[in-house]
């Protein structure tokens, strides 16, 4: 053994032996043979596996195999020879180079002894050797606990109960239980019409391999049975097969020596390589497994006889004829059926396992359509929302690999009318149909790039109907009670503060928060001292829905005004930029206007109210401020449509209400914003990984005075920059569902950083909590790159030295930004340090206090100017 090799043609020449990489590669048993037949087509997914990225196999599998074939796969060259490191150069036959390098490698040559060759392949982590081979690699095993530790599995399908002893290995193989492979074999190549005749014979220490053959235009599979300690070149008087003395084997068998080899024949040229002992071809019978199984278990009279009657070659007479095509076609499409069968274990098990190497690899080697089907059988059968829709993500995600970066941007519209009948399905709760529709219209969406790319967003729009019907099993949450109905023009007025989002956004998202389980550490905050967000509601005479939107106040001027007669007028309410949108989103959610019904509104308004109702909002936040204003605004407009209507609703029902909205009105949003304003002081949201959906939240308990301390040292930079959303969700949920290793642990960092934020609050720890915000920051970043403008950066650069931690609220990308000052009250000095800093455009600083009360709603009489008729404040 070395370290540091070089594989070329020359060596090829002159060893006509293949090399195998200690702990990732595992190169086809060879015994004399000329090629090593590779597991999959080399020209593509060996330099497909090699790209360095952190999604792929290589990177994923710890030493899980990479087969090679000699100068057609990959060349390696003599880099760092004393580092012990292994450069691999995979080239594509249809590819450039993608080098590789692999830290302490090692490697051994091939052997002609089985028993080396299984060792080499079974070492254990406790073996002298620094490196083990995975247990299993490439492969799926419905009963891993069946592997004992020292076994190897490499490209199989093992169905059922298959049990493999220590120091065995099974590659290439599709076998069904229930079957115990006893220790020291090697099985490969056998399919799974091979299980049955496995289970009538007892297995240890024997090579059983199935080979594809090509007797010139005539392809036929053969099997071949040797023992682990046979030598392939012994003279026959004192060699072994089957690991007993040849004499033994004639004996046990009836076999005889004429049989093997022709008179004429040497002795010492009478061994194993030259000995026909396999079965090709019978006259009258097809030949399968059992064939050579007998000699294992020889029955006399029939199977000496069927032996006998059969075309017989040795392994010398087979090697020329192996189909080495076939071969390589044979173990491709095992690799995809298993990998179809890791397609439904990851999606129905909710695995965080990435699917997107799978389907580069199935596009590039033509296998989509049967990944394609797989994913639709999953979407149409799981009865589960939220499995279907990342079984529809991930046919998204095949169809865009199949444009091969043409066609357009993935981010588009998805409004084709010819997928409106698929769509209307799955709206009505029909996956299954609906399913069927989309992949039958998916059919005529083939044929070239760009329409390629249009089915993806319609998958990806199919894909959020069925989120939405996830996220609404929160409406089991709502509970909605009786209240008194306020007299005929009486003001409800509801006002809310904003939230600062300290760590944990992007887990409360759907569907990372009902997949992956989410945790939001969240504050409730005035800005300037005010309530920054309202609405108000009162009943008026006229038959009508009246929209008002007003400036920063109450008493501001209005800036538009929107009048809904018919229910036609509401069926907008889902286009998130339509007039009125989330206005009327809230009249449908809270049920006091039935949409749709067959009885028109003015019907309905005077049946259940006896009049019309005006709605009043403002907000003095600017717009994409990312202090929550949105979700926070639907969550007042709720509460006093509830109160104004004469029902009441808990915190906690408003909670998952406004999740409802939100995805009726289909923002998709989370559930972090409207904790964040809704349930007053410091609090952490939280949600399992599960369905349906329910938000939970927790008030952080604060050292006495704490509150104050940070309220001296947490101030509000705005930007000046509007914070631009763009698809920064739609990448998100994309990024998730293909469940990257980066997306993945950046989800886990997340939860974990707010838990141990709401830690730091309750020991009233400033730098410890200025160091979750720092974290929080970098998180963001991750989760969605690019939410840092420029000049936002240089912003936090200079107050970098000032602060404990920072962050941008929200999603980021502009907008606010919060920070921890170390010293308090710094709001004048900090001012004037950036003012003095060019490029950083207006900009402006404002305090911050920690609201404890949380929002109000109050019936407030007839003037809301003079404060007229005024009641005291109603519990929600």
């Amino acid at each position: 053994m070395s370290r540091g090799w070089c594989m070329t043609s020359s060596t090829k020449a002159r060893r006509r032996r293949f090399s195998s990489v200690r702990g990732l590669t595992a190169l086809s048993h060879w015994y004399g043979m000329t090629w090593a037949l590779v597991a999959l087509r080399a020209s593509s997914l060996v330099s497909r596996w090699l790209q360095p990225q952190p999604c792929c196999a290589l990177a994923g599998l710890r030493g899980g195999f990479l087969l090679l074939r000699c100068c057609r796969a990959a060349s390696v060259h003599p880099c760092h020879a004393s580092s012990g490191c292994l450069h691999l150069h995979g080239t594509g036959l249809r590819g450039t180079t993608h080098p590789a390098c692999i830290p302490n490698a090692s490697y051994d040559y091939m052997t002609t002894s089985a028993s080396d060759h299984i060792r080499s392949l079974t070492l254990l982590p406790s073996s002298a050797s620094h490196l083990c081979f995975c247990k299993t690699a490439h492969s799926h095993v419905d009963q891993p606990c069946l592997l004992e530790d020292g076994s190897s599995v490499t490209n199989c399908l093992l169905e059922g109960a298959v049990r493999l002893a220590a120091g065995s290995v099974i590659q290439h193989c599709h076998l069904q239980g229930p079957l115990e492979i006893g220790p020291g074999c090697l099985l490969s190549g056998l399919a799974v019409g091979s299980s049955p005749a496995l289970q009538n014979f007892p297995l240890h220490d024997v090579v059983l391999q199935g080979h594809h053959v090509r007797l010139r235009d005539l392809p036929c599979r053969v099997f071949t049975l040797t023992g682990r300690l046979d030598d392939w070149q012994s003279p026959a008087e004192g060699a072994t097969y089957l690991n007993m003395p040849w004499a033994e084997f004639f004996h046990r068998t009836g076999i005889r020596e004429g049989d093997l080899w022709d008179a004429e024949t040497p002795q010492r040229s009478r061994c194993l390589l030259s000995a026909r002992l396999f079965p090709v071809l019978h006259a009258h019978e097809a030949l399968g497994l059992e064939d050579v199984l007998w000699l294992l278990a020889p029955v006399a009279g029939k199977w000496l006889a069927r032996w006998r009657a059969a075309w017989r070659m040795s392994w010398q007479e087979l090697l020329p004829c192996l189909d080495k095509a076939a071969e390589l076609g044979a173990r491709q499409a095992l690799f995809f059926l298993q990998g179809q069968c890791k397609v439904r274990r990851v999606l129905l098990e909710r695995q965080d396992s990435s699917l997107l190497p799978l389907a580069r690899s199935a596009v590039h080697e033509g296998y989509h359509e049967a990944v394609l089907g797989t994913l639709d059988e999953v979407a149409s059968t799981a009865g589960d929302a939220g499995i279907a829709a990342r079984a529809l993500a991930c046919i998204a995600e095949v169809l865009g690999c199949m444009a091969r970066g043409e066609g357009g941007l993935r981010s588009g519209p998805a409004a084709n009318r010819k997928w409106a009948s698929a769509f209307g399905r799955l709206e009505s709760g029909d996956i299954a149909g609906g399913v069927r529709e989309l992949a039958a219209e998916r059919q005529k969406w083939m044929s070239r790039p760009a329409l390629l790319v249009r089915a993806a967003r319609h998958y990806e729009g199919a894909e959020q109907i069925l989120i939405r019907q996830a996220v609404m099993s929160s409406c089991q949450f709502v509970t909605v009670g009786q209240a008194e109905l306020p007299p005929l023009g009486h003001w409800v007025q509801v006002v809310c503060p904003a939230r600062l989002d300290l760590s944990g956004g992007w887990s409360d998202t759907p569907p990372i928060t009902y997949e992956h389980g989410g945790a939001v550490v969240d504050v409730a905050v005035l800005v300037d001292g005010c309530w920054p967000i309202g609405a108000r509601v009162r009943r008026i005479s006229e038959l009508e829905l009246r929209l008002v939107s007003l400036g920063g106040t109450p008493r501001s001027e209005v800036v538009a005004e929107l009048v809904c007669r018919e229910l036609e007028h509401l069926q907008d309410y889902c286009q998130p930029h339509a007039p009125g949108a989330l206005l009327k989103a809230a009249f449908i959610c809270t049920q006091v206007v039935q949409f749709p019904s067959q009885k028109p509104l003015r019907a309905q308004l005077m049946e259940s109210f006896g009049g019309g109702f005006e709605v009043h909002t403002w907000s003095k936040l600017p717009h994409g401020s990312g202090l929550g204003t949105s979700s926070i605004l639907a969550g007042a407009v709720m509460a006093s449509l509830y109160r104004a209507a004469g029902k009441a609703a808990s915190t906690e029902s408003l909670i998952h209400a406004v999740l409802h909205l939100e995805q009726r009105l289909t923002t998709g949003g989370g559930w972090q914003d409207q904790v964040g304003g809704l349930v007053p002081g410091i609090k952490i949201g939280r949600s399992k990984a599960q369905l349906p959906l329910r938000v939970e939240v927790e008030e952080i308990q604060v050292p006495d005075g704490f509150t104050q301390t940070l309220n001296n040292h947490l101030l509000l930079v705005y930007t000046g920059k509007t914070r631009l959303a763009r698809n920064l969700l739609q990448d998100v949920v994309r990024n998730w569902y293909a469940r990257l290793p980066s997306t993945v642990q950046n989800a886990d960092a997340l939860v974990s950083n707010a838990e141990e934020c709401a830690q730091a609050f309750r020991q009233g720890n400033l730098p410890l909590i200025g160091k979750c915000l720092d974290c929080y920051w970098q998180q963001k970043k991750c989760m969605a790159p690019g939410c840092e403008p420029l000049a936002v950066g240089r912003m936090m650069d200079i107050l970098r030295p000032y602060v404990y931690g920072q962050c941008l609220a929200g999603a980021g990308g502009g907008g606010f930004l919060y920070i921890l000052t170390r010293a308090p009250r710094q709001k004048e000095a900090l001012h004037q340090i950036l003012a003095k800093t060019e490029g950083l455009g207006n900009f402006s600083i404002h305090s911050v206090e920690v609201d404890t009360g949380g929002f109000s709603v109050k019936v407030v009489g007839c003037d809301t100017e003079d404060g007229a008729c005024p009641k005291e404040d109603v519990a929600v």
